[in-house]
């Protein structure tokens, strides 16, 4: 099976269980594939919305029922998890509006705002709109990162392929790095 081939048979849902679990890197890269015209820009955005609400809703209400049970058992989590308090006793809303734009902190914000006695109204609403600015801004900058390429590689058709490797391995050796350095804090 192609590239062309599993992208139009698995982009989207790709996409809605990227963002369900991360998803800036699968983003990205359904952004560009939106733009070489393998994907509708209007449905990476929207599957990408449901993904991340529906994932930060889930972590929340985890947060909420397990509480800090749950964040308490997790030690590796501790540094960020102040990190978050912190943001949180400023800036409650701002937090909830952008924490998917704060690097490292992403997976913990729900855990910890569900445990926080923030109201699930409050949460959804806010959530739905950080959602929202999170989706265009990160599935039109992957849209636009196609038009960059081109714009260095001229005809890409060739070269899709090796960019979208590229930009996996980028993200991958990024996150390793962070987990990397996450160990090496928590060892001392």
């Amino acid at each position: 099976m192609g590239l062309e081939q599993f992208v139009t048979n698995y982009g989207y849902i790709s996409v809605l269980i990227g963002t369900f679990l991360e998803g800036e890197t699968i983003l990205i890269i359904a952004g560009f594939l939106a733009h070489r015209g393998y994907l509708d820009l209007f449905y990476v955005i929207a599957a990408a919305f449901v993904g991340t609400l529906a994932g930060d809703q889930f972590y929340f209400y985890i947060g909420r029922v397990k509480g800090k049970q749950f964040i308490e058992n997790r030690p590796a989590w501790q540094t960020r998890i102040k990190r978050v308090n912190s943001i949180l006793d400023k800036h409650q809303t701002l937090l909830i509006l952008g924490f998917r734009f704060i690097y490292g902190i992403r997976t913990v914000v729900p855990f910890v705002l569900g445990s926080s006695g923030i109201s699930p109204v409050r949460f959804l609403i806010l959530n739905a709109f950080g959602a929202l600015a999170w989706a265009v801004a990160v599935g039109v900058l992957g849209y636009y990162f196609g038009y960059a390429v081109e714009a260095v590689l001229g005809n890409i058709k060739r070269y899709e392929e090796w960019i979208i490797i590229t930009v996996v391995l980028v993200s991958l050796t990024v996150w390793l790095m962070h987990l990397w350095r996450t160990k090496k804090i928590r060892r001392g």
